[in-house]
């Protein structure tokens, strides 16, 4: 997953220029039928019962040379009311609704996601690294 143009900026004032940033105490998984793109211009899903849902990830660990988190639980989607479209996209944002970009990716399989159909992440698919 990619580091959006926010969270970038936050990060390098927060450690090189000790601006204050206020951490989210929970982030939330949004869907998209386009990419959010660092600037956090995509297309979020919306309607038919879509509601960003909270994850909670691991402690930080050096994986492959990268500093890395994943989701620790399974991130259940509700019941589709209406089509929602082809996700294409996820990312994590610092709010249930508005807020901000945190990270973003793309989905190895786009979904459909039709009236009637859940939408699912399973536990360590979320992986989230620095480096």
């Amino acid at each position: 997953m990619n580091i959006s143009d926010f969270l970038a900026s936050r990060m390098l004032n927060g450690v090189f220029r000790n601006t204050a940033y206020t951490f989210p105490a929970t982030v939330h998984v949004a869907l998209y039928t386009s990419d959010p793109m660092a600037a956090d211009t995509g297309q979020e899903v919306s309607g038919g019962a879509y509601t960003r849902k909270a994850v909670t990830f691991t402690a930080s660990a050096l994986e492959n040379g990268k500093q890395t988190i994943k989701n620790t639980a399974d991130i259940e989607f509700p019941i589709a009311t209406a089509d929602w479209g082809t996700v294409t996209h996820i990312g994590i944002r610092d709010a249930a609704t508005g807020g901000n970009l945190l990270y973003f990716g793309a989905l190895t399989a786009p979904r459909t996601i039709l009236s009637g159909d859940r939408f699912k992440l399973l536990a360590n698919s979320l992986v989230l690294t620095l480096r």
